[in-house]
């Protein structure tokens, strides 16, 4: 009869099927994401900074109502514990510079010396910023000739 003859097969398979649920691998936690083993600061500076994403553009803002670019790193910094200077300039000049950028880190740009522009850079050579009157905080490419050409530096104030 094939019935019987399948029987030690569906034994068989039931056991490992048993097995394999009783074993104590489990898998909770998911793929690591490209900014796998950054500090916890620089973790809230990025998600707070992500959450800014739609925000509308204020000058002299730093806070969920409207921001300016040196705002949403005031703003992203603070929620992260950091305090840093408000304006970019001030923070270009005070801030510790680095050579290459770790997400969490600091873009600034400007013309001659003088810093007019600073963003939040996410990995993957993307920034998140906040453009500009009439705009809001968004996140895009650093691969455009208007980044290359004003680019000033880079500063690491989150461990």
């Amino acid at each position: 009869m094939p019935f019987i003859r399948l029987s030690p097969l569906l034994t068989l398979f039931t056991l490992l099927l048993l097995v394999g649920c009783a074993s104590k691998e489990t898998k909770i936690a998911p793929a690591p994401s490209p900014q796998a083993g950054i500090s916890m600061e620089r973790a809230l500076i990025l998600s707070h900074a992500q959450q800014a994403i739609g925000t509308p553009y204020r000058l002299g803002g730093s806070s969920p109502g409207g921001l300016d670019c040196s705002g949403l790193v005031e703003m992203t910094y603070r929620a992260a514990g950091i305090r840093v200077p408000r304006t970019a300039d001030e923070q270009f000049r005070a801030l510790p510079q680095v050579e290459a950028p770790r997400p969490g880190d600091l873009l600034f740009f400007g013309s001659g010396a003088k810093a007019t522009h600073v963003g939040i850079y996410r990995g993957n050579r993307q920034m998140i910023h906040a453009p500009g009157s009439g705009r809001a905080v968004v996140s895009v490419p650093l691969d455009i000739d208007y980044w290359q050409a004003r680019f000033l530096g880079a500063a690491a104030p989150a461990p």
